[in-house]
């Protein structure tokens, strides 16, 4: 661990309690190259989207990929960008503390100074009870002391909306419960994602302890509609990626069926996605 990464925690968590209230935007990359683009784009951080990653990987999403193969991944990607990176390890890799612990150091290790921690057990559920992930976010907050990076930023992420688990009159309550409870943990932000009715946002970020992420994308409010209720953070998940394999498969439709090239234009220039990725630099 050296300056340079612990600097870069720093930044991270000044992002998400700026001067000027905005909120941290995180366009989630998949790869180096998306990475570097995103960043071009004027990004302040990366985050990573464990779906895109596995998907480029040809795995699925939903630990396809091992905890080894997702940290390599976050390796190639903070050893081209000069921001922080937060890196989606979904639910650690393993359901005891010890793997959580484990996955922390190997994707500090690769050059991550945030990390995406569900409570999730599998897509679709069941949750992790709120104490037995209490204990991982504490596993998680130990591991990032003991590797020299106690600034790492612990993003909780609860799947209560998500997979609509529990009766939807009682979900904001579970939420809330879960967040102090992941506060007390170590947890320094609540990431909620399937939660975007904005009066139901607005309630979350006037009672919950921890600084608010959405997961937003198309059908959400906007970055201003959700930076007027208080959220501090805003994130697209797999949308991007998304776009870009729809990008990819229009083209290629095209091209096979009317032999033509003009879902084509429009694309990012040779030069410009051969020198984003031309910099690379030792990982920290």
């Amino acid at each position: 661990m050296n300056t340079a990464q612990r600097e870069l925690a720093a930044v991270l968590r000044a992002l998400h309690a700026p001067a000027d209230g905005r909120a941290l935007v995180l366009p989630n990359a998949w790869d180096a190259a998306s990475a570097a683009l995103i960043v071009r784009a004027g990004a302040r951080a990366v985050a990573t989207t464990s779906g895109g990653v596995a998907w480029s990987a040809g795995r699925p999403d939903g630990h396809g990929l091992s905890r080894d193969e997702m940290a390599e991944a976050v390796r190639r990607i903070a050893a081209v960008v000069d921001v922080p990176v937060s890196a989606d390890v979904e639910g650690g890799y393993g359901p005891g503390a010890e793997d959580v612990a484990a996955t922390v150091r190997a994707v500090i290790e690769a050059g991550a100074v945030g990390v995406n921690l569900e409570d999730s057990l599998a897509p679709g559920g069941p949750l992790h009870d709120v104490p037995a992930h209490a204990v991982r976010l504490r596993a998680a907050r130990s591991a990032a002391e003991e590797a020299g990076l106690p600034g790492l930023w612990i993003n909780a992420r609860t799947d209560v909306f998500l997979f609509g688990i529990g009766a939807p009159e009682d979900r904001l309550v579970d939420v809330l419960s879960r967040a102090k409870a992941y506060a007390d943990a170590g947890a320094d932000s609540l990431f909620v994602p399937g939660l975007v009715d904005l009066d139901t946002v607005a309630e979350l970020v006037r009672r919950s302890p921890l600084p608010v992420n959405v997961l937003a994308g198309p059908g959400a409010p906007s970055v201003t509609g959700f930076e007027a209720v208080g959220v501090r953070r805003i994130s697209v998940g797999t949308a991007l990626a998304q776009t870009a394999y729809g990008a990819v498969q229009r083209a290629a439709t095209e091209l096979l069926g009317a032999g033509t090239y003009d879902a084509m234009a429009g694309a990012v220039d040779f030069g410009t996605v051969n020198s984003a990725v031309g910099t690379a630099r030792t990982v920290r």
